[in-house]
This record gives structure tokens, C-alpha cells and sequence, in this order.
């Protein structure tokens, strides 16, 4: 299959994130983490529209009709997605050169998500927020906690470390939603790029968006490169699986941080992507309050 990436929406964003096909929706969800905004992309008609939510937003998960439930800069909150109004949940972090990144729901409906440290020190942690309204810290130690997903079976955890350009595999017990005997699955330490978001599809292989890579690499479940998909932009972040079959790879990128010479070379960075593959990847789960 020739694998060629289309530029689905010109959106010219700060540090596109947060892909999230919504499957009752079929819309697909992603943020502008420095521009505040949580955008809905429809690909039937190529309108995309977007809430101001005030602060960073980093990650978001689908939270009940009309509702997305978000890690914000410090804190937790959940999204009106008619109205956009945001209400508060808990506070968590206080320190300023710490934000909350990426995240997403397991198959019980609990909310995951990581901080990272500005400062690329070992700062960053895992948490676990239930049901019953209890937060769990499930790691510590970790610098930009990045892309994290699951595998098919539900037995495996995985999450990335992105400045150690490492993904980690962990056992994951569904039932009471532990991890354990964390390994490396993926080490990247040779490349000059750093694994960021990813999806896992549903034969197990994860597709890791490559920032400053200008790739999307597809992974075996062993951890074994099976491609490199090329992207026009320096910056690919994140990527999920939409439409009505999940087999499209929606990717979002970043413009941040590029010099006016880099933006020449990847003049479409900050826009949204699509890539049409022969495989299909998993739905994305609810938050269950």
C-alpha cells in the first residue's frame, strides 16, 4: 500500500495534540495546547471549530454525551462540548515548570494521564484518575511522559518517555488497573528524534508520531520497526484512528519552536493530517463516572 499523507486542514496550530476520534460522534477531537483550544474536526465536511478553554490543554477523553473530560495545565476538568463551558474537577500539580500532557481512557473507563517537566528533569508522573473519584499516582521518575495506549488483548501497558526516546512496556492487571515490571520496548537512542504521541491498532502494532522526525514509525508489538511513513513537516505529534472503520490515521503537528528557516522547509506545520491504512485501530474508550 503506498502510504501517502494528505493535509486534511490547513490549522497552522502552536502544538497540535490530543487526537481523539469520538465514536458516537464520528467526529474527530484534538487541541492547540498553547493556543487554550480543544478543536472538532468533522472530515465528512472539512469544518473544524474549536473551544477556548481558558489555559493548556493537553490531552482529552470522551467523558458521556456532550462531554469531554481534559487534563489541563495543573488540573482536571470536563468539557461542555455544546456549550463549552469547563467545569473544574480536582487540582492537582502546583509547580510552574510542571504541565499535564498526554492521556487517554482504558477499557474500565478510568482516566490516564502524564506530566511532564519544561525543564526535561525527572519531574513527570503517571497518574490514574477511578470511578470513585480517587486519583492514583502509578509512576514517577519520568521527564516528557508522552503517548501511552494499550494493547489489544489488554494486557499490556505502554507509555513513552520522550527525551529518553524511549517507549516503556509495563503488565497491566485490567481489574484493578495496576502496572508493573516496567521494560523498554522501543529505544530510539540512536535516532536524532523523539517519540511522541501514538496509537496502537488492532493487531498490536503501535504508530509512534516521530517530533523533529518528519516520520510516523509503525512498530510491531515485539517493539521491531515495520515502517516509516514520511510526513512533510519536522513536527508530527500525535495520531489516532477515525472514521467509521478506524482505519484512518488522523495526525496532528506543530509549528513551535521552528526557526523561519525550518517553517520554509515544512511550510504546512501546525496542520492536520490523514493517512489511509490497511489495518484498523481500537475505539476510544469512555470515561466512566
Amino acid at each position: 500500500m503506498n502510504y501517502s499523507p494528505q493535509n486534511v486542514l490547513t490549522a497552522r496550530a502552536r502544538l497540535g495534540e490530543g487526537t481523539l476520534w469520538h465514536p458516537d460522534e464520528q467526529l474527530l477531537y484534538w487541541v492547540d495546547i498553547y493556543n487554550h483550544r480543544v478543536h472538532q474536526f468533522n472530515p465528512a465536511t472539512g469544518e473544524d471549530s474549536f473551544f477556548d478553554v481558558g489555559e493548556v490543554v493537553g490531552c482529552i477523553a470522551p467523558a458521556g454525551k456532550n462531554r469531554l473530560i481534559m487534563a489541563q495545565r495543573h488540573r482536571i476538568a470536563f468539557l461542555d462540548t455544546i456549550n463549552g463551558q469547563v467545569t473544574p474537577i480536582l487540582d492537582i500539580e502546583n509547580n510552574p515548570d510542571i504541565r499535564f500532557n498526554d492521556g487517554k481512557c482504558d477499557r474500565v473507563g478510568r482516566f490516564w494521564f502524564n506530566s511532564m517537566s519544561s525543564e526535561d528533569e525527572p519531574l513527570g508522573s503517571l497518574y490514574r484518575y477511578d470511578r470513585n473519584a480517587s486519583l492514583q499516582v502509578m509512576e514517577t521518575g519520568l521527564t516528557v511522559a508522552n503517548g501511552l495506549g494499550w494493547s489489544p488483548d489488554n494486557k499490556t501497558f505502554y507509555l513513552t518517555d520522550s527525551p529518553l526516546q524511549t517507549i516503556y512496556a509495563y503488565d497491566f492487571d485490567a481489574e484493578s488497573g495496576s502496572i508493573c515490571d516496567r521494560r523498554v520496548l522501543i529505544d530510539l537512542k540512536a535516532e536524532s528524534f523523539f517519540p511522541d504521541g501514538m496509537a496502537v491498532d488492532k493487531d498490536g502494532c503501535i504508530w509512534s508520531a516521530m517530533w523533529d522526525g518528519w516520520c510516523i514509525i509503525q512498530f510491531d508489538p515485539n517493539g521491531k520497526e515495520m515502517m516509516r511513513v514520511t510526513m512533510p513537516v519536522q513536527r508530527p505529534t500525535c495520531c489516532t484512528f477515525g472514521d467509521e472503520d478506524l482505519g484512518t490515521l488522523y495526525i496532528t503537528t506543530a509549528s513551535v519552536g521552528l526557526s523561519e528557516l525550518e517553517i520554509q522547509k515544512s511550510f504546512y506545520s501546525g496542520d492536520l493530517f490523514s493517512l489511509q491504512t490497511n489495518t484498523s485501530g481500537l475505539p476510544a474508550n469512555h470515561f466512566q463516572s
